[in-house]
C-alpha cells in the first residue's frame, strides 16, 4: 500500500508507539497495549509496518532502535491468534497475488535503479554533460541508465527526477520510464518517476510522450505538464516552477498547496515527513532552500498557522497549530 493511501492521523499513532517503545525497550504493559492497538485494526498493522521500513533504513545508526522494530517480529513468534492477526498486514490488507507481483515489480525496478550508471543520494542534486552535448541535471535519490550507440540515444529513468537540455544530433533522443517513453523536439523538459506515474513538465521546445501498454500519444508543448501511467493521461496543466527550479537548489512555490511542497521537501531527506489534512491545502508562494529542508519547515511554522512536530529523528510532521 501506498504512503498516500495510509491515514495521516493513523500514521502518526504508529510513530508514537515506536517512539515509546524505543524509549522503554523492556516495558511489558506497553509492548501488549502496542499488541491490543494492532489487532482493532487494519489500518493500525498497515501503518506500524510502515513505520518499521522506514525505520529499516536508520537501523546502523540507531542501535536502540532494534527494541522497537522486533516487536511485532516477537508477536509473530507468539500464539495462533496471533500470528494469524499479524498475517492480515499481508493478506487481509489486500497483499495477495497482485500485491506480490506488485512488490516483485518494485524489487526488479530497485535492481535497476541499483545498476544504472548515473546516481544520486538523498539530497544530491548534480549536473552531468553527456557525449552528446545534452545537459542533464539529476534531482534528489535518481537513478538513470545512459544508453547511447551509433543510431539512437536513450535515457532509462528508473528512480526520481531528470531535467534534459537537449543537444543537436541526428540520432533521435528517447526518454524511457516505467509508465512509457518521451521523444524530445529541440527542448527543455524535465520528467519525474513517481508513485507509479509519470510526471512531464515542458519548459522549451515540445515533446511527444507515449503510454507503454496502450499506445496512446499526446504532444506537450513548451510551459504544460501532463502525467500518465501505462494506460492514459490526465488532463494537461500548467507547468510548475518547481519542477525546474530544484537545479538550483530552491523550490519556487507559486499558489502552491502545502501538501505539494512537503511532498517536494521529503525528496530531500532520509525518513518520513508528511502533513495533516487539516492544513494540506493552505496556498503558498516563495522560495524554500533544498538543502537545509529543517530551515524550510521553520519558514513555514514563521509564514502558515502551522507547528513543525518531530515524533522521531526521522520522522516529521507539519501539524496545524493548537
Amino acid at each position: 500500500m501506498s504512503i498516500q493511501a495510509l491515514d495521516h492521523r493513523v500514521l502518526q499513532q504508529a510513530a508514537d508507539w515506536y517512539a515509546r517503545l524505543a524509549g522503554h525497550p523492556g516495558d511489558l504493559a506497553l509492548r501488549m497495549a502496542l499488541e491490543q492497538w494492532l489487532v482493532t485494526d487494519e489500518a493500525h498493522r498497515q501503518a506500524w509496518a510502515f513505520v518499521e521500513r522506514v525505520s529499516e533504513r536508520f537501523a546502523p545508526l540507531q542501535p536502540e532502535a532494534d527494541s522497537a522494530s522486533n516487536v511485532l517480529k516477537q508477536i509473530r513468534h507468539g500464539d495462533q491468534s496471533r500470528r494469524a492477526m499479524l498475517r492480515g498486514v499481508l493478506t487481509v490488507s489486500g497483499v495477495g497475488v497482485l500485491g506480490w507481483l506488485g512488490w516483485q515489480g518494485g524489487l526488479r525496478q530497485s535492481w535497476l535503479a541499483s545498476q544504472a550508471n548515473l546516481h544520486t543520494a538523498i539530497g544530491q542534486v548534480e549536473e552531468r554533460l553527456l557525449s552528446d552535448g545534452t545537459r542533464l541535471w539529476l534531482n534528489s535519490g535518481s537513478a538513470v541508465d545512459v544508453r547511447f550507440d551509433a543510431r539512437h540515444r536513450a535515457l532509462y529513468l528508473y528512480r526520481g527526477e531528470v531535467l534534459i537540455v537537449t543537444a543537436a544530433d541526428a540520432r533521435p533522443l528517447q526518454v524511457h520510464t516505467r509508465q512509457g517513453s518521451l521523444q524530445p523536439l529541440g527542448t527543455r523538459f524535465s520528467v519525474l518517476q513517481d508513485d507509479g506515474r509519470t510526471q512531464l513538465s515542458v519548459f522549451a521546445g515540445e515533446v511527444l510522450a507515449r503510454c507503454a501498454e496502450s499506445g496512446l500519444q499526446q504532444r506537450v508543448i513548451a510551459g504544460r505538464a501532463v502525467s500518465f501511467d501505462s494506460q492514459r493521461f490526465t488532463d494537461q496543466h500548467e507547468a510548475a516552477a518547481m519542477r525546474e527550479s530544484w537545479r538550483e537548489g530552491v523550490l519556487l512555490a507559486r499558489d502552491t498547496d502545502l501538501r505539494s511542497l512537503v511532498a517536494e521537501l521529503a525528496r530531500y531527506r532520509p525518513g518520513y515527513m508528511g502533513v495533516a489534512p487539516e492544513v494540506a491545502d493552505l496556498r503558498i508562494m516563495g522560495s524554500y532552500p533544498l538543502h537545509d529542508t529543517d530551515q524550510a519547515l521553520e519558514m513555514l511554522a514563521h509564514t502558515l498557522p502551522v507547528r513543525i512536530e518531530r515524533r522521531l529523528p526521522w520522522w516529521v510532521s507539519v501539524e496545524p497549530v493548537d
